[in-house]
């Protein structure tokens, strides 16, 4: 059975919390599949994780596009959500171009970067049948403004700017927040607003409605600095299944809420 942006909605109104993860080639894609993975995100972090850059900022709408058709071909039960990248939704033809074009090659919904400016493109493309995620907070398509990533919204006043963005893009249609590198009351915070809008974290505490992680960092295969929000699913596994254990694993410590634990939140009081 193939999962729908309703099947998450249900999931929220019942407290089943959701895992997705990235992916971006077909046998990932099946071992997913074989574990039962809610989501998968093709995400832009395929500039790093895949083609050796420092930053998301090369990957192209086809780059995007090729690896949607890949995931989809080796996966037929999960909800597929793929990034549009660097300014490729700067205006409102861009984004639809772009948009049609990840759509086609099988995604179910698009995700792009930003806050209550993206208003009138989700509006837009929400009207054209293509299913917006905003995705908030440690935008990584941003890391020149940032000067770097790290964790935003760390004072009250800041994290009621994220959360203004919020009912802006909600009104306009965006149907699923993506919350990146924020405290974890943040994350409670905005899961608790939107009674009807799923609401996935990465680095945002563990009660948002579901979890994403980059798959090459919760394999293992992050050489250097890691995030603190990542836990290595790889490291109790061992015999002939280990990956797809590894994604199992996951999906029940999302499920169960044992992940992310405190050790993988950024606790601050706001």
């Amino acid at each position: 059975m193939m999962i729908s942006l309703s099947d998450l909605r249900k999931f929220k109104s019942e407290g089943r919390k959701f895992s997705c993860l990235t992916c971006y080639d077909a046998s990932m894609a099946k071992a997913m599949e074989l574990a039962e993975v809610d989501s998968i995100l093709i995400g832009d972090s395929l500039g790093m994780a895949i083609q050796g850059h420092d930053s998301t900022l090369p990957v192209t709408v086809d780059d995007m596009a090729y690896h949607t058709a890949a995931v989809r071909r080796g996966n037929s039960h999960a909800f597929i959500m793929t990034d549009l990248p660097f300014m490729s939704y700067a205006t409102l033809n861009d984004a639809l171009q772009s948009a049609k074009k990840v759509m086609q090659a099988g995604a179910q919904m698009i995700k792009i970067e930003g806050g209550a400016w993206l208003s009138e493109s989700v509006r837009v493309l929400t009207q054209n049948g293509i299913p917006v995620c905003v995705h908030l907070g440690l935008t990584p398509q941003s890391v020149h403004v940032f000067g770097g990533y790290k964790l935003q919204a760390r004072t009250r006043e800041a994290a009621d700017q994220l959360i203004a963005d919020c009912p802006a893009v909600v009104d306009a249609g965006a149907a699923i927040l993506l919350l990146e590198c924020v405290p974890a009351q943040l994350g409670q915070e905005i899961a608790e607003l939107f009674p009807n809008i799923p609401v996935i974290g990465i680095g945002a505490g563990h009660q948002t409605d579901g979890q994403v992680l980059v798959v090459q960092d919760m394999l293992g295969l992050t050489f250097g600095r890691v995030a603190r929000f990542v836990r290595n699913f790889m490291k109790e596994q061992s015999g002939e299944t280990a990956i797809v254990d590894a994604f199992k694993a996951y999906h029940a410590a999302v499920q169960d809420q044992s992940f992310p634990a405190p050790e993988h939140t950024f606790q601050v009081e706001l």
